[in-house]
């Protein structure tokens, strides 16, 4: 595959309060639209030069009362299956604090009905690799990025009563300029129960404080990786690949939510992330930019490969749409119409098994000092041993 674009969905947050004039249209052969109608306010006098009209365009818009079996289906089971496959693949939410991210990526315990899209992906991951013939591995990291500092959600003791207790992870590069993450664990899961376990684990370590604007408001990125290597009987070449499930923390105008003390210190770092991310997109957006700063925060270096590099991407943007929260949806969504031009390269990610190359290599120093046999001599035999290890 090559120069595959960020695919983008829009999901609208149910809301009972009186909403701005919007429209969707689903059926447009483009993709889907959606359009808000904002009329000109009588007290900003008889002149007024705001626009009247947005409209954006989206893979799908999902509209408020919409069943998270359908977010699944329609958003997350084709990243998924290209996975399985070998590819690379990230889901994220973007949005405004309480528009329904957490939710979207994780979902609710009220009903078994509003699992998320990370609990689905367990539950469809393990059943496909039941079904096959091939031989599947797992692990599962589980990263948190709280005020520009990595943590291991998956804390070893398994009992971390304060943030200091959980492992500090950094970002290391090699020559290649590849990144790797010092200090996240990769715990091994055989099956779905083993994997919701590490999920529920890694939630219940994670920051969540109460804001004027969002009663469980997560106060930090959180990146749910899920690493597969897979390999069919017979063969000698192995196929891994990772997927990124991101529930991204929600921007908020401090000015109108009001914050103070720790969670305005937690609202400025999560600002700040949003608009380096949003300073990658924008460069990656301009074809002409020679340098993408994806070293100025941990999100953007940790999210290299999913913005602009080998995986394959799914963008939901989540929206209010009460008139409080106007002006915040039409910046997530003009946020994400530049995300949807960004060409990504996924590659099927292939290697030769290492097992296989080290039984090969033990069968190799054999042949080599094996002695002239009957019908085989030495030279059959390390013809043999090539053979079968290509």
């Amino acid at each position: 595959m090559v120069n595959q674009k960020i695919k983008v969905f829009a999901r609208i947050k149910p809301t009972k309060k009186m909403v701005a004039v919007y429209s969707v249209d689903n059926e447009d052969q483009a993709g889907a639209s959606l359009e808000f109608a904002v009329p000109r306010d009588i007290i900003n006098g008889f002149v007024d030069n705001r626009r009247e009209y947005y409209k954006f365009r989206f893979q799908n818009v999902f509209d408020q009362w919409v069943k998270q079996e359908d977010i699944f289906e329609k958003t997350a089971k084709p990243v998924i299956d290209s996975v399985l496959a070998g590819y690379n693949g990230t889901i994220f939410a973007y949005g405004q604090t309480g528009t329904g991210k957490t939710f979207t990526m994780t979902g609710g315990a009220a009903h078994y009905s509003d699992r998320g899209i990370i609990p689905r992906t367990l539950s469809y991951l393990y059943e496909c690799t039941e079904d096959r013939n091939e031989h599947f591995t797992t692990h599962i990291s589980y990263l948190e990025i709280y005020n520009e500092m990595g943590f291991d959600l998956l804390e070893s003791r398994n009992e971390a009563y304060r943030l200091d207790d959980l492992q500090k992870v950094t970002i290391m590069e090699d020559l290649d300029h590849n990144i790797h993450l010092k200090n996240l664990s990769l715990q091994l899961s055989v099956n779905e129960e083993e994997a919701l376990n590490l999920l529920f684990l890694g939630d219940i370590n994670r920051v969540i404080a109460k804001t004027p604007m969002n009663q469980a408001s997560t106060r930090s990125h959180c990146i749910f990786t899920i690493h597969i290597r897979k390999r069919e009987p017979g063969c000698a070449t192995m196929r891994h690949s990772k997927l990124h499930l991101v529930d991204l923390a929600g921007s908020e105008r401090v000015s109108k939510s009001g914050l103070s003390g720790q969670l305005l210190t937690e609202a400025k770092y999560i600002n700040r992330s949003l608009h380096y991310l949003e300073q990658v997109i924008i460069a990656l957006s301009e074809t002409d930019r020679p340098h993408i700063p994806y070293r100025n925060s941990l999100l953007t270096s940790v999210l290299r490969d999913s913005l602009g590099g080998n995986c394959m991407t799914t963008m939901i943007a989540t929206i209010a749409v009460d008139n409080g929260n106007l002006e915040e949806s039409i910046s997530t969504c003009r946020f994400s119409q530049r995300v949807a031009v960004i060409n990504n390269n996924p590659i099927l990610n292939e290697i030769l098994d290492p097992d296989l190359v080290k039984q090969s290599f033990i069968l190799s120093q054999k042949c080599l000092f094996l002695p002239l046999c009957g019908s085989f001599p030495q030279q059959l035999c390390r013809g043999l041993w090539l053979y079968y290890s290509c």
